[in-house]
């Protein structure tokens, strides 16, 4: 029998067809989600941020670590863990970190290429390439094979550059990475020109706003699809209208598309 057999689900999942993997932020919103019938979700780490009160990327390396033990431990299923940038610059730190978090429980990991600072928004292509290099021997040097994404985020990191985009994810690929990721695609033809380019790696596409179907996007070649933070701002949005009519108005019609306690309750009992 395997000893890591949600890792070995996980990576299952990636073989053929396609997926779609949401982003809970709390341990209820992953339950929820898994009870739905989704085998496998990711966390987010705008959606994680949020719950704290903070903007995303303001949550330390412990506390995301605990979120990732939290989340892991909380459902059966696998568990990708959105590890912004490593919380590390070079490549050594990289890989310190990214052992640690293949410890949390979690059955894969993503590295991202943006910088967070606006004049240089992603790391010179050599060292983003060397970061995900250093993830990957930090992986096959440990004992949990946990599944490593590699993630270019100049679509919304300011450089809109498809054929950056795709230098940079063939680069990723030829470094180890076992999953690809552009979030900000917005356009089929996008999508399909990334899969063709990285093939048979697989892709991830995130899903934000409506321009997809899963069906379009498994015709496209896709592997798996994320939504990233977008689960949990439905959810801010719901509670900003029903916050909002009750300052503005003092009434609470908002209510009426609650979803009812005995249904909610009875979820988790």
């Amino acid at each position: 029998m395997s000893e890591h057999p949600r890792i070995d689900a996980f990576r299952s999942l990636h073989r053929d067809g396609c997926f779609v993997i949401p982003n809970p932020w709390d341990v209820g919103s992953a339950r929820l989600l898994e009870q739905l019938g989704f085998r496998a979700l990711a966390s987010t780490s705008s959606g994680l941020a949020w719950s704290l009160g903070r903007a995303d990327g303001r949550v330390s390396l412990e506390a995301t670590l605990d979120h990732f033990r939290t989340l892991a431990a909380a459902v059966q299923v696998p568990v990708n863990g959105d590890f912004l940038g490593g919380f590390a610059v070079e490549p050594e730190d990289v890989a310190a970190n990214v052992r640690l978090a293949a410890t949390t429980g979690i059955a894969g990991v993503s590295i991202e290429d943006s910088t967070g600072t606006p004049a240089t928004p992603l790391y010179d292509i050599e060292l983003a390439v060397a970061r995900v290099a250093a993830a990957r021997g930090a992986i096959d040097a440990g004992t949990v094979p946990v599944l490593l994404t590699a993630r270019s985020e100049g679509f919304i990191a300011g450089v809109p550059d498809l054929d950056e985009t795709i230098r940079r994810l063939v680069r990723y690929k030829e470094a180890g990475a076992d999953c690809l990721y552009a979030p900000g695609l917005s356009s089929l033809e996008q999508v399909r020109a990334v899969v063709q380019a990285v093939a048979p790696v697989p892709v991830n596409v995130l899903v934000g706003r409506p321009f997809a179907t899963v069906s379009e996007l498994a015709d496209a070649g896709v592997r798996r699809i994320s939504v990233g933070g977008a689960l949990a701002r439905t959810a801010w949005a719901a509670v900003l209208r029903a916050a909002r009519e009750i300052t503005a108005d003092g009434t609470f019609t908002s209510f009426e598309g609650a979803v009812p306690f005995a249904e909610l309750d009875g979820r988790f009992s």
